[in-house]
C-alpha cells in the first residue's frame, strides 16, 4: 500500500500506470488536478472509451468503499456475506 500512495516515486508502476492514477487523484481528491496538461497527457495515451471506462470505474470502486465504511464493514466482510449468503 505504501507503493501506492507513493506512486510518482515508485520504479513499480509503468508511466501509463503513473497517469492512469493520477487520473484517479484527481477524481477521487482534487478535480482541480484534471486541468489541460493532465487532459492532454491522458488523451494521448487513453482512448476516449479507455477514459471514460476509467473514470467510470474509479468512481465505481472509490464509491463502493465509501458505501461500505457506511456499513462499518471490515476487509473481507462482504464478499464473505455474499459467499455464505447470510445478512451483512
Amino acid at each position: 500500500m505504501g507503493e501506492l500512495m507513493q506512486y510518482e516515486k515508485s520504479s513499480r508502476f509503468t508511466p501509463r500506470e503513473k497517469l492512469a492514477l493520477r487520473y484517479a487523484d484527481a477524481i477521487l481528491y482534487d478535480p482541480a488536478q484534471a486541468g489541460d496538461e493532465l487532459w492532454a497527457a491522458l488523451h494521448a495515451e487513453f482512448t476516449e472509451p479507455e477514459l471514460v471506462e476509467l473514470g467510470y470505474w474509479i468512481g465505481f470502486t472509490f464509491g463502493g468503499q465509501r458505501w461500505l465504511k457506511t456499513l462499518n464493514a471490515r476487509q473481507g466482510e462482504f464478499a464473505a456475506a455474499i459467499a455464505t449468503k447470510r445478512p451483512i
